[in-house]
């Protein structure tokens, strides 16, 4: 859900997203946990469930990411396992007050490298094993999974295994194409030929020129192709994205192919664009809220300030002397 180099520190900011010397310099800055707050609903699954029901009351789907990435010890791969159980069998007791007919109005949202996927040796298999418990649960628990995107040396891996789990949970199990990535036009093809349901984003990882296309006007006509090939296929998109030109986008094409309103859905960022977030919903259209929690918010909220202009302006001023 991003917009890709219309930020001209968006190279350095990314670079300071995986930099212990920069979350050690940002993370105690006295403005920054307060800023945090705009784009990440506590630390807590007590203080994110808070924020879900909030958002269920005004008609929003929500997907909760927990956050944290790029595990490679064990012991935290299955904290966070655990952790997303806990959550799924709090999902499920939350009252929820419309009925979709298509969608489920709860999910969750997953890094595989928080799962283990980068623990060396056999990192593939243990997320695949992990992930599997969480997939279950939430097919129990009426919740759908989507498997988040990173940075282009998972993305093979992390494309296996969710097509690994949708031999037996496909209504369950979606994930996250990027349209920056050179392959993804590839990728949406073949996961709407399979009926799969996928979020569409930009991008949001610092990439080289030889895997994805860096300029915003190539972004974006990569989006459209890609958006195009998902409204026209089998399966269920989930259009990922701020940009009010996409918006538009995807209402003119879901008119075209045609697809009811049912039949996909917006998401947007927590925090971000809520006035645009409340036209959509007074329209009728599904929109889905991703609302992400936990101790390790350092690299998402470096993200957000990274991938537009308007998050970093907010940060600087409230950053400025005397506010």
């Amino acid at each position: 859900m991003s917009t890709v180099l219309t930020n001209p520190l968006r190279p350095a900011l990314l670079a300071a997203s995986r930099s212990p010397r920069a979350e050690r310099s940002l993370t105690r800055m006295p403005v920054t946990k307060r800023i945090v707050d705009r784009f990440v609903a506590g630390e807590t699954r007590e203080a994110a469930l808070g924020a879900i029901r909030d958002l269920l009351a005004h008609n929003r789907f929500v997907t909760i990411d927990y956050l944290g990435e790029g595990t490679v010890d064990p012991a935290q791969a299955q904290h966070v396992v655990d952790e997303y159980l806990a959550l799924i069998d709090a999902l499920a007791q939350l009252p929820v007050g419309f009925e979709p007919k298509r969608a489920r109005a709860l999910e969750v949202s997953v890094k595989l490298s928080a799962f283990g996927q980068a623990l060396p040796g056999d990192g593939h298999t243990v997320a695949l094993n992990n992930a599997r418990k969480v997939v279950e649960a939430a097919e129990n628990a009426g919740v759908w999974v989507t498997f988040d995107a990173e940075d282009h040396t998972t993305t093979d891996s992390t494309l296996s295994i969710v097509r690994e789990l949708r031999r037996d949970h496909p209504e369950t199990v979606g994930t996250v194409l990027q349209a920056y990535l050179r392959r993804t036009e590839d990728d949406c093809r073949a996961f709407a030929e399979e009926g799969a349901r996928i979020r569409l984003c930009k991008g949001a990882y610092n990439e080289p020129e030889t895997v994805a296309f860096r300029r915003k006007r190539d972004v974006d006509a990569s989006y459209l192709r890609c958006l195009r090939i998902l409204m026209g296929g089998k399966g269920y998109p989930m259009v990922a994205t701020h940009d009010p030109a996409m918006i538009e986008a995807a209402a003119l094409l879901a008119t075209s192919v045609p697809r009811g309103r049912e039949d996909f859905e917006y998401q947007m960022l927590y925090g971000i664009r809520p006035a645009e977030q409340d036209r959509l919903v007074g329209m009728g259209q599904h929109l889905r809220v991703y609302v992400p929690f936990g101790d390790e918010w350092y690299g998402y909220f470096v993200r957000r300030l990274a991938e537009r202009p308007a998050n970093l302006m907010f940060f600087l001023r409230s950053a400025a002397p005397g506010r």
